[in-house]
């Protein structure tokens, strides 16, 4: 099975188990360990068999995801995961996105990486002309920002579209759900927010500027 399949059956299956205890079959308070053991079983046997290179980019995505993940749900407050606090499984869930995000990304040219985007725009007038989603306007300013000045473009475009499809399936079973109205700003926002990628492309370029960093003074050469 390729790394793609992997990703996309282990997100749709695990959202649906954590989020409906495996159809009611489980207790409602194990629900998340099935989901927290496969996912970090798989992290670990990527980790294992990969290289160098890839294994700085796990554990720097570990290492941005999950103080962002307890920042936004515990402090910023902008969503609330489905039993309080933050599954386990969500930092290994991240590096599993990232992946598939540029598994994505590496099957168009970067010249489309800007059009991609653009189906984005109509749905996000929509969403500030009738004052349910105004806080989309920043965050496509941050996606395609990212695109156009950013060191990988085909990943940022990919990811807005990933992290909106994956958002979707977590809200739709109840894995987790935004603020109707963002704490601190006086925004709106859907539930998930439009462009809730803008916050994955910022990750991804976090990670991106620090494994070069790691790169540059280890004299690694380049990823196969």
């Amino acid at each position: 099975m390729g790394r793609a399949w992997l990703y996309s059956l282990t997100i749709l299956i695990g959202l649906w188990v954590s989020a409906t205890a495996f159809g009611g079959l489980m207790p409602d308070n194990l629900a998340e360990w099935p989901v927290n053991i496969w996912c970090w079983s798989v992290f670990g046997y990527i980790y294992k068999s990969t290289n160098r290179k890839e294994r700085i980019e796990m554990l720097t995505v570990l290492a941005f995801a999950t103080p962002m993940e307890l920042f936004f749900s515990e402090v910023w407050k902008i969503y609330e995961y489905q039993r309080g606090l933050m599954p386990l499984f969500v930092p290994a869930g991240h590096y599993f996105l990232f992946d598939l995000g540029r598994i994505m990304a590496s099957k168009f040219d970067q010249k489309l990486a800007m059009p991609i985007l653009l189906p984005f725009i109509p749905m996000v007038a929509f969403g500030v002309w009738d004052g349910t989603d105004t806080s989309a306007t920043l965050l496509l300013i941050m996606v395609l920002a990212f695109t156009k000045f950013g060191p990988q473009p085909c990943l940022y475009a990919s990811m807005a579209w990933a992290a909106l499809a994956m958002e979707i399936v977590g809200t739709q079973l109840g894995n987790w759900t935004w603020a109707n109205e963002v704490p601190w700003t006086g925004l709106t926002a859907w539930n998930p927010p439009l462009l809730v990628g803008a916050f994955y492309c910022l990750g991804d370029l976090l990670v991106n500027m620090t494994v070069v960093r790691f790169e540059e003074k280890a004299s690694v050469g380049v990823y196969e």
